[in-house]
């Protein structure tokens, strides 16, 4: 699935033109404190393209980078080629089972998409999607979290999950949200075409994409923290899933 692209584009004017251009970016890294008016252009472009801006000292850009000659500019390029919609639904026609899918909307942390898409192959997920903007995308860092799961469960990235939703929706499956009111996950019943939502790590499920849910699934918790890492919860659901369509 690897690409021959580098892992980053570093320097100023290569970043302008890789903004301008139809290139898949996941982040923009930009050296605190530089205050040259072609910082502020990056940052606008980016701005334009809903990328995710991230402000960090020069030893990790230099770090990032090999101690290549970055001008303090780094754009986080596609690492991983992506699947399609229907390509998750033949990985599920392969292995003769009704689609099993996760939406992730917004996800912000790659450690958290890593460790998500490690569960999602230990419990034969059929295939993850997420939107091309506001979201991390398949990086280094996710692949190496994921521990080789990305080279096996396919991850579509799409432009509207809103659209996207409706459209598994006609083709059959159920959709689950994540929320803190709802039906207890231990009832989840998982067996058919079903695709799991996971909400942002700080803003859960967008209102609009709450709306295209069948039913809203709730972790319950008797501890004083009422919450959980996006990845936890995850897991948690996506083997509620694997237990009701792999009973004992």
């Amino acid at each position: 699935m690897k690409t021959d692209e580098p892992e980053f584009i570093i320097g100023r004017h290569p970043a302008v033109m890789a903004l301008k251009s139809d290139q898949e970016i996941n982040k923009v890294f930009i050296q605190k404190d530089l205050k040259a008016d072609i910082i502020g252009q990056i940052v606008k472009l980016a701005k334009e393209r809903h990328l995710v801006i991230s402000n960090v000292p020069k030893n990790k850009l230099d770090q990032m980078t090999n101690h290549q000659n970055h001008q303090g500019v780094a754009l986080a390029i596609a690492a991983y080629r992506y699947a399609t919609i229907d390509d998750l639904f033949a990985n599920a026609e392969k292995h003769d089972e009704a689609p099993f899918f996760l939406i992730l909307d917004e996800l912000a942390d790659p450690h958290n998409l890593g460790s998500i898409l490690r569960t999602a192959d230990a419990a034969g997920v059929h295939g993850l999607i997420i939107p091309k903007r506001r979201s991390v995308g398949l990086t280094s860092v996710v692949a190496k979290t994921s521990t080789g799961a990305i080279e096996h469960v396919p991850v579509a990235r799409v432009t509207n999950l809103v659209q996207t939703a409706n459209e598994l929706k006609e083709r059959g499956l159920w959709l689950f949200g994540t929320d803190m009111q709802g039906t207890d996950y231990r009832r989840w019943d998982a067996k058919g075409p079903v695709a799991l939502v996971i909400g942002n790590e700080g803003k859960g499920i967008s209102p609009l994409l709450k709306k295209t849910c069948d039913e809203m699934l709730t972790i319950p918790m008797i501890g004083h923290v009422q919450s959980l890492n996006a990845s936890v919860a995850a897991s948690l659901l996506i083997y509620q899933g694997f237990n009701s369509r792999h009973p004992l």
